[in-house]
């Protein structure tokens, strides 16, 4: 059965690129629609994966995996998003892979995100609270950190209530965001926080964003110069 919003989030991508693979349920659909114009299409490409979870995936596929560490641009990202606003920023992390998820947003030339209708928001904090990856060294100051600027949030456990880690070992802590605050001022606040090592707040990664709408259909909203 087809997948029309998988198929979109890729159609760009052609033979001879560099892709990188998001993390999630949505990227996961990428992942595999990707496969089958590779199966189907004889199309070329090698792929960058930004958690363990996906690389598992894109082996298990046969996809052409290259270790990011070596790679110094990406020509094309597909990945999910937690929340989407109108101007384009977004939530992410829920996976908690938003470390590795902007290292290869960054080094991307062209970023598409891929959410189903309910994902997207009037403001960010609305439905999700702000993931932020920390050191675990730091946990009980970093927390006051956090605090002292309006960051009031929880450890992020495991089904067995341990903490969860993050592929890169950090903990994560669940934010729950302040009444009408500023994302911009509040990623720059979270940027200075010692200890702080990444959050998931995707304000200008997001060149594309392709919604699957509750009907089925497959919305495009792109970013305004």
């Amino acid at each position: 059965m087809a997948d029309a919003l998988a198929e979109a989030a890729i159609a760009e991508i052609q033979s001879g690129m560099m892709v990188g693979l998001g993390t999630g349920r949505a990227a996961s659909r990428g992942i595999l629609a990707l496969h089958n114009r590779v199966r189907d299409e004889g199309l070329d490409v090698r792929v960058v994966a930004t958690s363990h979870a996906t690389e598992t995936q894109a082996r298990a596929l046969a996809l052409k995996l290259v270790d990011f560490h070596s790679v110094e641009r990406v020509d094309y990202l597909f990945d999910g998003a937690d929340e989407v606003d109108p101007d384009l920023r977004m939530i992410k992390g829920r996976g908690g892979a938003m470390v590795r998820e902007r290292l290869v947003a960054v080094a991307a030339d062209r970023r598409i995100y891929m959410v189903g209708e309910e994902k997207l928001v009037d403001h960010l904090g609305q439905r999700s609270t702000l993931p932020v990856a920390i050191h675990y060294f730091g946990l009980a100051s970093i927390r006051k950190h956090l605090s002292d600027c309006g960051f009031n949030g929880v450890v992020r456990r495991t089904m067995t209530n341990e903490h969860f880690l993050t592929d890169q070992g950090n903990l994560v802590i669940d934010v729950s965001l302040p009444q009408g605050f500023d994302p911009a001022e509040a990623a720059a606040q979270l940027d200075s926080i010692p200890g702080v090592v990444d959050h998931g707040l995707f304000l200008t990664e997001a060149d594309e964003v392709v919604v699957e709408m509750k009907d089925g259909r497959i919305e495009r909203m792109a970013r305004q110069e």
